[in-house]
Formats: structure tokens, C-alpha cells, sequence
């Protein structure tokens, strides 16, 4: 069985953090995910899907740190339905993107170069930001030689 889930979006609001009687802290926030196509008369549209993120302890402390209504973001999980009550007793359901990676995506805003970066898993320590920074483009040298081959089955 698999269980993962990938999005890049905004968000629609700051992370809402709660800190609960056990001191664990858990992280709250709506990403927008969008697409583009051509209707039948030939004019883009536009289809914007809401996602609700719940990030837990180290993670939800640097989400609330380091995203912002608007943020672009890289979340990666598990999907999860929760079933509840509502206050007439009616059973509800609510499915959620519990979060194991975030990577913001914006742009520095101090030097206007790279992206910001941070550990991306729940439970991982402190680490230096060039850690997961995106790689640099291998030097000449570096790049591995394909060579060419006619009899190719397509």
C-alpha cells in the first residue's frame, strides 16, 4: 500500500499553531493548488483546488516561523480522514494532508538570490541551509558521456 501526497502551492493563510497540554505543537494552513486549460471556445481557465496542511512539532515551529499568507511552498505527506462530530451530533469527515517534508519555494528576501530552506522532515535536528539547497548545474568535466546507439527499439 501507498500513501503520498505532493503539492506545490500558496498559501491562503498564515499557519494557524496550537500548542497542546503534552507539548507537542501542531501547525494548520490551506494551500492553493492551481491548473490551467482551454475551454471549448478556446479561453483559459483557471481551476484552483484548496488543500488543508497539518504539520506537527518541529516542523509546525518552523512553518509558523517561515511561511505567510502568499508563501509558495513544496508539501509533501500522507492523505488522512478524520471523522468528527458536529454540535448537532451529525458525524462529519475531514481529509487532510498530514505533512512529512515542507520546503519553502520563495525567494530569499534578504540577498534576492536562491530559496529559503530548512530541514525538511518531522523529526529531523538542526542542519545548515546549503544542505538542501538545490543542487549546482555538474561542471563539464562532471557530465556523464551517452553514447549514441542506432539499433534503438523505438
Amino acid at each position: 500500500m501507498y500513501n503520498k501526497v505532493s503539492l506545490i502551492g500558496h498559501l491562503g493563510k498564515d499557519p494557524e499553531v496550537r500548542r497542546l497540554e503534552s507539548g507537542a505543537v501542531v501547525a494548520k494552513f490551506s494551500l492553493a493548488t492551481s491548473e490551467s486549460y482551454r475551454d471549448k471556445a478556446g479561453e483559459w481557465q483557471t481551476l484552483t483546488e484548496w488543500h488543508d496542511i497539518v504539520l506537527w512539532r518541529g516542523l509546525a515551529e518552523r512553518a509558523e516561523r517561515d511561511l505567510k499568507k502568499g508563501s509558495l511552498a513544496f508539501v509533501e505527506g500522507k492523505l488522512t480522514t478524520r471523522k468528527w462530530q458536529d454540535k448537532e451530533g451529525n458525524n462529519r469527515y475531514t481529509t487532510e494532508v498530514v505533512a512529512q517534508l515542507l520546503k519553502p519555494l520563495d525567494k530569499r528576501e534578504s540577498s534576492g538570490e536562491g530559496y529559503k530552506s530548512f530541514p525538511t522532515a518531522i523529526d529531523e535536528g538542526p542542519t545548515t541551509s546549503k544542505q538542501f539547497d538545490a543542487p549546482s548545474t555538474p561542471a563539464k568535466s562532471e557530465t556523464p558521456k551517452v553514447e549514441e546507439d542506432d539499433d534503438l527499439p523505438f
